[in-house]
C-alpha cells in the first residue's frame, strides 16, 4: 500500500492534509523529514483514537501529521514500540523526541513540535 491521503475541508477555503502511512513511506515521510512530525498510531475501533481527531486535525494545519493504522502496520508499531493507543510520537531528524499514550491535549503536542520546528 503506498500513501493515502485523507483531505478534510474546513471552514472556507481552508485545507488539512493527514497523511496515512505504511511502512513502504515511513522512511521518506518520517526519518528523513526535515521538519517534526507528529506520527498519531490509532485502530478504527478505539474510542480515545477517535476521540482525538479534533486535535489531530488542528494540529496538522501548522505542523506535518501523520497516522499510522495498527491494525494495517502491526510491525512498523512494533517496531515503535507502540503497545496502548492513541499513541503520539513527535519525530525529529529520525528520532524519538516526544511520546505521549492516550488522550493528549492540544497544548501539549504543540509546545513538543514547537520546541523542534
Amino acid at each position: 500500500m503506498g500513501i493515502n491521503f485523507i483531505m478534510f475541508l474546513k471552514e472556507r477555503w481552508s485545507l488539512e492534509i493527514v497523511m496515512l502511512l505504511s511502512e513502504f513511506s515511513w522512511r521518506k515521510e518520517v526519518l528523513q523529514s526535515r521538519v517534526p512530525v507528529l506520527v498519531d498510531f490509532w485502530a478504527e475501533w478505539c474510542g480515545p483514537c477517535r476521540q482525538m481527531t479534533p486535535t489531530i486535525d488542528a494540529l496538522a494545519r501548522d505542523f506535518k501529521v501523520c497516522k499510522v493504522d495498527i491494525d494495517k502496520n502491526q510491525s512498523l508499531a512494533a517496531a515503535c514500540n507502540i503497545s496502548s493507543i492513541p499513541a503520539l510520537l513527535v519525530i525529529h531528524q529520525g528520532k524519538i523526541v516526544a511520546r505521549h499514550v492516550g488522550v493528549t491535549s492540544e497544548a501539549i503536542l504543540r509546545a513538543d513540535l514547537n520546541r523542534y520546528a
